[in-house]
């Protein structure tokens, strides 16, 4: 079956999305090897396990693009 390729906007925003899922990734992952405060800690690695969940949503939308083929 074809599937069905984003637009160019779409395309556009899903990259958008990727990239700012990936830095909320990389800064909530550094401020959880520094946090010393339990509470927010563990606020902090939920936020990791919520982006890391969040980007692998959005990667098969990201393949769909004409652009990175």
């Amino acid at each position: 079956m074809d599937q069905e390729k984003l637009a160019l906007h779409e395309t556009l925003e899903t990259h958008e999305i990727l990239n700012f899922k990936t830095v909320c990734l990389l800064r909530s992952k550094l401020m959880t090897g520094i946090c010393f405060n339990n509470e927010l800690k563990q606020l902090m690695e939920k936020d990791v396990k919520q982006n890391i969940q969040d980007i692998n949503e959005l990667l098969p939308f990201y393949k769909q693009s004409d652009v990175i083929h």
